[in-house]
């Protein structure tokens, strides 16, 4: 893939709407270690490109001026030279950088949310012919999913045992599964540990909107709520999830008094032969030390709480096949 220089005046990205591929996704990780590994070569080489991909970092020099050449390695064996310049490098905020063939300028921001990460990854071709040519023909919007995808994986690699994650595999298409957490009535039928009834007050399953809920068992009563933050059907949900009263306000648990008031959890569902795998992330957002170590310490109680309550969505999903 030879590479030639790009005058300027093409790089205009206002307008850019037939000319622009992006994605955003919340990781789970402080927005110090997602810029660093964006920015450090032993690390973006790991993970940069579709599946299948590996790289050769020649230079990487993160600042305004700075070159970035790599070649792609593509699975069936054919190499991929590229060569970009930083334009804007704000650390730890924005990166701005113009790649030359095919010609893009690329925007990356890292949006700080609790002690999470909201990354953005915009393209912006120099002409619409282009953007269509490397959609239809290299398929790169599901490129830069598959590479976020991988970026997601190395971050939970490398806090490994700093994170809750639990993956279950179900008898059931992604849709079923996916619908299992995204509409009210079905939610009913599993959420929460086995043996409570659970009650929905409200339910409003879309960016900004709620989930509130409590959870009789035991002769107890527990508030909770959800505050969803991103979804894409049928592969994600995002959220966060807290105790609260029954207005709908974060409130220590009652039971628990030291666990994090609230926990961001991501879960994604990958489907193979009709079968569904779906993986569960959490974290404790704005925690004190105090409570970190409560819910490092609950863990393995968790893990074995949520195997009951997916018990119960396998039985939902068998019954409504």
């Amino acid at each position: 893939m030879a590479t030639k220089n790009q005058p300027e005046n093409n790089r205009d990205t206002n307008n850019s709407a037939d000319r622009e591929i992006a994605i955003s996704r919340m990781l789970n990780a402080p927005r110090e270690l997602v810029w660093k590994v964006w920015t450090e070569p032993e690390h973006i080489a790991k993970w940069w490109g579709p599946n299948g991909f590996t790289n050769t970092i020649k230079e990487m020099d993160v600042r305004t001026g700075g070159m970035w050449l790599h070649t792609m390695h593509g699975p069936d064996g054919t190499d991929y030279p590229n060569q970009a310049v930083f334009k804007e490098v704000v650390k730890p905020e924005r990166i701005v950088y113009v790649h030359t063939s095919p010609g893009f300028t690329a925007t990356v921001t890292f949006e700080a949310v609790y002690n999470k990460t909201k990354l953005t990854m915009s393209m912006v071709f120099d002409s619409a012919e282009v953007k269509d040519l490397v959609v239809k023909a290299h398929g790169a919007v599901e490129g830069q999913v598959q590479t976020i995808n991988r970026l997601e994986e190395h971050l939970s690699e490398m806090q490994a045992g700093e994170e809750l994650v639990i993956s279950r595999t179900f008898n059931a298409p992604k849709e079923l599964v996916y619908k299992a957490f995204s509409e009210g009535g079905a939610i009913a039928q599993w959420w929460g540990p086995k043996g409570c009834t659970l009650n929905i007050k409200t339910f409003d399953f879309s960016p900004g909107g709620v989930f509130h809920y409590n959870m009789e068992f035991a002769g107890r009563v527990m508030w909770g709520i959800f505050k969803y933050i991103e979804m894409s059907a049928p592969d994600r949900i995002v959220f966060i999830n807290s105790f609260s009263d029954e207005e709908g306000n974060v409130t220590p648990n009652a039971f628990m008094p030291n666990f994090p008031m609230e926990t961001l959890n991501i879960v994604t569902f990958v489907e193979h032969d009709g079968k569904t795998t779906l993986t569960f992330r959490g974290g404790a957002v704005n925690a004190t030390a105090e409570q970190q170590k409560v819910y490092d310490g609950m863990k393995g109680g968790l893990q074995q709480g949520f195997a009951g309550t997916f018990d119960q969505l396998e039985q939902y999903l068998a019954n409504n096949k």
